[in-house]
Formats: C-alpha cells, structure tokens, sequence
C-alpha cells in the first residue's frame, strides 16, 4: 500500500503529453476491437477568446478569464468534469495510446512487448465477455473456503501476497516521521467503498438515498457473481453494516492532515493487545514481512477492526471480502460487471453520462501499471532537453523570489526566516521524468490474461513496497509517471517533482511571453513549493522529519493568518447549499496564494532583466494582466453537480473557480492591474496573506 505522501495540485493525477502529427483519425485495431479516434486539438496558452469582456474583472476574474471558454466547452458525455486541464490531458491520452498501439502491434524490445500485451490484454473485451466471472472465481473459491475467524489473519495475508486484493486496511512502507532516512511498516485505515466516512453516516435525504442505492448496486454485482437474487440481497446488507461500522472508527480527513495524528510507533504486541480477534503474526507471515515494531497510523479504526471481527458471522466476513474482490475487478471482467460497475460509481455518484472509451482506459491503467516503461519511450520522443534546461532555470528563480518573499515577511521573527530559509535551500528539484527508471524484469505480462495482469500488477508493487521496509530511502524514486499532468511535493523526501507531462500548453509554452508562462508554470512552481510551508508542510523540517522549526510566537500568527484562509474558502459553495471545507482545503489554498506572490515577484525581475520592451501590452493587455489571465486560463473548467458534491467532501483542492477568485482577491498586485477598487470582491479590505 502507498501512504499519501505528497500534495498535488490538481484534483486528480492525468495524463498528458505533447503532440505533432497531423492526422486527425487513427483506426485502432486489437484483437478484434476496432475504433476511429479523432486526434484532440493542442491546447494553447493564452486563449483570448476564451474572455467574458460583458464580466468585470473586479468583481468576478473568473467569469471574465474564462467565460466563453464554459459556454464554448460543455462537459462530455464521458466526463464528469472538464477543464483545460483535461484539453491537454485528451491530447496526452491520445499520444500515450498511439505509443501503446504501436508496442502492442510490433514492439522493438522486450519492454516494448511487455506494456504493449498489457495494453493488448486490456482491450481485448471479446474474451473477457467469454470468460465472464472465471478470472475472479479462484479468489472467490478462497473466501468462501474459510470458515474459522482465528485463521482471518492468514486468509487477508494469503489474498494480498497471491491475488494482490488488499482487505480491510492497508499496510505497507512509510518514512518515519522522526528520521526520514528510515523506511518503517505502517498500518492505516481503509477497507470502504464510497468516497468518504460522511457517505455512510450522514442522514440527510441525499446521504440515506445514495445508501439504498449502493445496496442495491452491490445485490446486482453479487448476481452477476452468480449468487441468488435472495443471497445478494443479504450480503448487501451485510457489506453495508460493516464498511459503516469501519467508516465509523475511521478518522475524518481534515484530523488525517495533521501528521501527529497519524504517527503511533509501537511494538506489535501492543497492536496484538487491542486486536485480540486478529492474529498479525499470521498476517506478516503470509506476506513473507517480519514485523516487530510498527507506526498504527490510526488505532481507533483497529479498535473498530477488531469489534467487527468479534460481532460480525463469518458469513458476513465472506460476503464483505467477496464484494471487495468483485468490485476491485469489475472493470477487467465483462461486460456486465464493468457497465453495472460504471452505473453507480460514476453516473449515479458524479453524474457521468457515458464511460469513457475503453482504448482511453486501457491507456490509462497501462501508464498507472507500466508507466515508467511507458514513460521512458515518451520522454525519448516528446520531452526535449532545451524544456528541462529552461524549467530548471524557471524553478531557480521561483526559489530566488521565495527566499526573498521569506526575508520580506513582515510578521514573522529573524529566527524563524532562518529556519525557513534553511528548509527552502534544502529542497531538491525533481524535473521530468526519473534519473533512474523502475526495473520491470519481475513482472510477467500475458497477452490474454486481462485480470491477471492486473493482479501481478498489484502483487509486484506490493512486494515492492514491502522490500523497501528497513532499507534506506530512495531520494530519486518519483510518485507520479513522466506524462502525468501535474506536480506535487513531498514533505518527508522535501522536494518538489514536476513530471515532463505538465510542461507544455496551457501551463509552459516556449514560445509565448513571459508573463503568460510565469502565471501559468511560475504559479505551479510556486504553489509546490509553498506547500513546504503549509499548514502540513510546515510541521517538517529541512531533513523531512516533523519537528517544530518556529518560535511559539510566529507560529500563533501563522496560525491566525491560515485561519483567514480557511474562512475565506469555507464561505465558497460550488454547489447550492454545499459549501467547501476550508480547513480540508487549506494546504492547497495556502499554496495558490503564495505561488501567485512568488511567481509574480520572479515575472518583475526577468522583464526587469529583459528591459522596456518586454513591458510593453501584447493584445491590449500589460505584462501584469497577462500573468493573472495566465493564472485564471489554467482553471477553467465546466464541473457536474454531483461530481462537485463529492469533491467538496473529499478533495483537498478548492474548484477552479474558486482557485481563482480566492487567489487574486488576497493579492494587491491584481488590484492594481486590473485597476479595482478597495471593497470590490475581487479587492476586498481584509485580505488574507500568509506567504
């Protein structure tokens, strides 16, 4: 299991990268499964047509940065959200694929024909419609063969290490919070399957409906299972007082964001002494994991873990563990499996009209599974030297301008700037794609085994992390693959990764002006690592070890000026009557506001080096609105209610247009650019500033 480790600035990891062809169809043809694809068109990075001129600017930026570009772009029907993120992610899908089709048709190497069967075995729906539920029955068979709670332990143990199912909870290699050279085992909550706790605990209208019809959708996958109608109705109800009952021990998200209360060291005995129906010795056997001390990232869902396992049949346990398996396979079975599977989770829970084409899927889980094989080949092609050299020269002036930010902080003492200043210097700048790529020599790939892919996919990452366990940490391992659009920071390895696929259009252009790039990219930049200095980040120090690095009195302020955030974005609603949580959001809220401060001050000392001409208005707008229309296009986007319901439960990131709004009213530069006035929204007087 991974351990979310770092923050991300986009909602979710996509893929992406840049494209040249000129065609526009391309025919796919893979074992028996033929398409027509359109080719998606690149997206640009300043978009003038995308502008509202009929909005105000100063009283909302969003509605004037990107209002034509909503009314041009409706959502498609295979999206729940769609934004220009997701413009550049079509294009980077599409050149994913072209690459993958073309291992899968006639690889050059091993490696090649290793991504390309997998690709190949993904796409092949003909044999996944014969086989129907025979890939999941010997797993199935497994479960439904235990009958003794004391052997739970070794049966869960077995799962992960033969099947790569993991039950209940997760468990895997972390970095101890008190030395982050050190790689430790941990425990930590899970074993749910609707977005979040409140989905099972909630009582309002919406919560209690959406809970009849997830019974109703885990009856209809255990009869396409073969269970009776009678028998899936039954063991609904049961997957459903036990994933509440672990919803209930598990700790709210907003609590998780504090690294204190997910770091609880002990030996296993005494995790053995609170799980008394759990036998662990068995489980670390199984996985072939000696364990004698552990960090318990959540006791109280142990707690829980453990009453379960006392009150609940083994029949219950069964049904439980079965859905768990039938659901994690779904979309890798056949037919009926994968669109019942699509029914709930995306057009029931996020409103998502059609599912998206399986060549689109397989592409995406061939990069999540292969993605530094797939990565290395698509960096060779698209990713050039001259884009690094000049993102690494871009990142060192975003780190120039946050020192400088740091020295300038009017409310923060001498001694604490050191401190800081000592964190930022340490930072390492991952850029691209890995110096060393992952060795997929272990891992076997069949061409006509869709599920057991996926399956060997799972147990080789699994035992990967595992082998990590008491070994030095690896400072040049990445967590996102190289056509990824996005970037994230890390607070325990403290440094900032910005993977090759977000570096092109509308985020990096080297052809458009510098004020463009740096409101785009700069901001980017600047919001990674600003999250060093977040509410989470800022309890590490240089090293990635959480250790308070402030004088008692700075950090009330800072505390005082966070809370400012979290109030300004807790009064936002994407939706009527759903309001954001501001404390949920804050990190990424911190880290908007302080990357516009930061790439604002870098954009003024490079047109100060460029001299006057650089300051001159290209298409009626000055270097200063220029960056701000930069920052705004980024955000863009068209979201679906339902969807936007579920990510103000659970996404950390506020929506676009809010990212937005709530960035350029704490900043008095936007003001003075766009020429607003003091109490207008986009001006207001009580601004808030942190960084």
């Amino acid at each position: 299991m991974k351990f979310p480790t770092y923050s991300a600035i986009a909602a979710v990891a996509v893929f992406g990268l840049g494209m040249t062809a000129n065609a526009q169809q391309m025919s796919l043809a893979l074992d028996g499964q033929e398409a027509s694809i359109t080719v998606p068109k690149a997206a640009v990075s300043m978009d003038l047509s995308a502008i509202d001129k009929t909005a105000d600017p100063c009283t909302d930026f969003y509605a004037y940065a990107c209002g034509n570009w909503r009314k041009d772009h409706p959502i498609p029907a295979d999206k729940v959200r769609y934004g220009r993120f997701d413009e550049l992610q079509e294009r980077n899908v599409y050149t994913v694929y072209a690459l993958l089709k073309d291992a899968a048709a006639s690889p050059k190497n091993p490696l090649q024909t290793k991504y390309g069967n997998f690709f190949a075995a993904c796409m092949n729906d003909d044999l996944a419609e014969t086989l129907g539920a025979k890939p999941i029955q010997p797993v199935l068979a497994k479960i439904d063969g235990w009958n003794d709670k004391k052997q739970l332990a070794k049966l869960v143990g077995t799962l992960e290490d033969v099947y790569g199912t993991s039950l209940f909870y997760g468990f895997g290699s972390q970095q101890d919070q008190k030395d982050s050279s050190k790689q430790i085992p941990g425990l930590f909550q899970g074993g749910i399957s609707l977005p979040d706790r409140d989905y099972y605990l909630q009582d309002d209208e919406r919560m209690v409906t959406l809970r009849k019809q997830y019974v109703e959708h885990v009856t209809k996958m255990f009869v396409l299972a073969g269970d009776s109608p009678e028998k899936a109705a039954t063991e609904a109800q049961a997957v459903l007082k036990i994933e509440t009952a672990l919803a209930q021990a598990s700790m709210p998200r907003v609590e998780l964001r504090d690294p204190a209360k997910r770091y609880h060291p002990q030996p296993i005995t005494e995790l053995q002494g609170y799980t008394p129906n759990f036998q662990w010795s068995d489980y670390f056997t199984a996985i072939k994991t000696p364990v004698t001390n552990l960090n318990v990232g959540t006791p109280d869902f142990f707690k829980g873990f453990n009453e379960q396992i006392a009150s609940s049949s083994t029949d219950d346990l069964k049904s439980y563990m079965r859905w768990h398996v039938i659901h994690s396979s779904a979309g890798a079975l056949s037919k009926a499996f994968d669109q019942e599977n699509f029914r709930f989770f995306a057009q029931t829970l996020q409103g998502q009209k059609e599912q998206a084409p399986r060549w689109k899927r397989c592409t995406q889980q061939t990069d999540a599974a292969l993605g530094e094989a797939v990565g290395a080949d698509w960096v060779a092609k698209y990713f050039t030297p001259e884009a690094k050299k000049n993102m690494q020269e871009l990142v060192h002036q975003l780190e120039a301008a946050l020192g400088e930010d740091i020295k300038n902080l009017d409310w923060m003492s001498a001694t604490t700037k050191q401190e800081a200043l000592k964190k930022l210097s340490a930072f390492r700048d991952k850029i691209g794609y890995p110096e060393v790529w992952r060795d997929y020599s272990k891992l076997e790939v069949k061409r006509d085994d869709r599920l057991g892919n996926l399956q060997r996919v799972d147990i080789f990452t699994d035992r990967r992390d595992l082998n990590k366990i008491g070994k030095p940490v690896n400072e040049k391992e990445w967590g996102m693959t190289p056509p990824t659009v996005n970037a994230y920071y890390s607070p325990a390895m403290n440094d900032i990764n910005f993977p090759a696929g977000i570096l092109q259009p509308p985020f990096y252009d080297l052809k458009i002006d510098p004020a463009v790039n740096y409101g785009a990219i700069g901001v980017v930049i600047g919001h990674e690592m600003t999250h060093g200095f977040d509410d989470q980040g800022s309890k590490f120090d240089p090293q990635g070890n959480v250790r308070s690095w402030w004088t008692d009195a700075d950090k009330a302020e800072f505390d005082k000026r966070t809370q400012c955030e979290v109030d300004e974005y807790g009064s936002f609603e994407p939706v009527p009557g759903t309001k954001l949580n501001g404390k949920l959001t804050l990190g990424e809220n911190t880290a908007d506001n302080g990357g516009l401060q930061v790439a604002y001050m870098a954009m003024q000392k490079e047109l100060d080096k460029l001299g006057p001409d650089s300051r001159k208005p290209i298409d009626g707008y000055t270097p200063e609105q220029r960056f701000y229309l930069g920052y705004a296009q980024v955000w863009c986007e068209n979201t679906r209610d339902e969807a936007a319901r579920v990510r103000a439960k659970t996404d950390p990131h506020s929506p676009g247009r809010f990212r937005t709004n709530g960035g350029v009213q704490n900043q008095a530069n936007f003001a003075k650019a766009f020429s607003c006035k003091q109490g207008q929204p986009m001006a207001p007087v009580n601004a808030c500033r942190v960084w």
